[in-house]
């Protein structure tokens, strides 16, 4: 069987959803909806789920995910630290629901949720990549699965000589995977 190679599987950045550091959260959410309207469906079976962010020299310096822009809608959420890893700790479900009310999450309705996502600049709220979530675009698919495995990542962001060309999505890897399962005699 052909060895696969990341740039096989890869969105090219063109195909990308993006936006500058200095762009909204609304001008992020347009972004990413125009670019899963004109998403090749016939190529792509999943639509994106993330937004790059680009500085003011044209380089990729964050991404925002959809978990993101929710928490961006809740200021209080940044107060907080890193709240995603306390149900991972082994907290209650009825321990996270006091938090809601401790420190009155969500206390502003959705209501005003026009004038939150008009103010919120993408720099305040967007995610900074790791070292571990680049691969090289001649990288094997193995060792895509494997950095996407171990680091628990949606998307790895694919480089050429050190410039990103492109984002390998978790859910083009498991279709690529799941095709080939089919294909399989059991």
């Amino acid at each position: 069987m052909k060895t696969i190679k990341i740039k096989d599987l890869m969105v090219p950045i063109e195909e990308y959803a993006t936006v500058s550091v200095e762009a909204t959260l609304y001008d992020a959410v347009t972004a990413l909806e125009k670019a899963q309207e004109e998403l090749d469906r016939s190529r792509y079976h999943y639509l994106h789920r993330a937004v790059l962010v680009f500085d003011e020299n044209d380089k990729i310096v964050g991404k925002i995910s959809q978990l993101d822009v929710l928490k961006a809608l809740e200021p209080k959420y940044r107060e907080m630290g890193e709240p995603t890893s306390l149900s991972k700790a082994g907290f209650s479900n009825g321990f996270l629901r006091d938090m809601l009310r401790q420190y009155s999450l969500w206390d502003k309705p959705l209501a005003d949720i026009c004038s939150k996502g008009s103010h919120i600049k993408v720099r305040d709220f967007m995610y900074t990549p790791t070292e571990g979530e680049y691969v090289d675009e001649e990288a094997t698919l193995e060792e895509g699965i494997h950095m996407l495995v171990v680091g628990r990542h949606h998307s790895l962001l694919v480089t050429r000589k050190n410039k990103i060309v492109g984002v390998l999505r978790l859910t083009d890897v498991f279709n690529e995977i799941f095709q080939r399962m089919k294909t399989c005699r059991l």
